[in-house]
């Protein structure tokens, strides 16, 4: 489900569009998980107020990865991508309790959908910056992550890219 304007919420279905794109042009299995918020426990709604990542990867001989496709451009003045807060909490509250792994894969229209920029949870709270100012898009506190906290993966690559680089730092 998308909150904000009919303009982002546009944004936001090209982005996984191009997402589901990707995935199939490199055949990973991956199941996308449905949004409306009947399709999960009215308990699962409680606990996590419904917050769900867009897909589930599955990756022979690991396991699986939970991804959250967002619409985000870079901040120009500081080269960063802001996280919102509470996404970010009810994310990491998910990974915490079910031990899963979660990870935000952001893009959009002014590289083409050629770059994804992948990060865990995990890392939003190790490396961005918080900060109260309010976000433009919800109004709320967001994370500052450097673009240098992402793993860059192109149109061109494959999903080994984003280990290759996960066991080199």
């Amino acid at each position: 489900m998308f909150i904000g304007s009919e303009e982002e919420k546009k944004k936001g279905i090209e982005t996984e569009k191009k997402f589901r794109e990707w995935l199939d042009n490199h055949n990973i299995p991956y199941m996308y998980i449905q949004q409306d918020i009947e399709t999960f426990s009215s308990t699962f709604n409680k606990l996590f107020t419904g917050k769900r990542p867009d897909f589930m990867i599955l990756v022979p001989n690991f396991g699986l990865i939970f991804v959250d496709v967002k619409y985000k451009n870079i901040t120009p003045h500081f080269n960063t991508f802001p996280i919102d807060t509470l996404d970010a909490k009810k994310y990491s509250k998910l990974q915490r309790k079910f031990n899963m792994h979660i990870w935000y894969a952001l893009s959009n229209e002014n590289v083409g959908y050629k770059t994804w920029y992948w990060v865990p949870v995990s890392k939003v709270f190790e490396e961005g910056r918080y900060t109260e100012e309010k976000s433009g898009k919800s109004g709320m506190p967001f994370f500052a992550v450097k673009i240098e906290d992402f793993t860059q993966i192109s149109d061109e690559d494959s999903l080994e890219r984003l280990f290759s680089k996960c066991f080199s730092d």
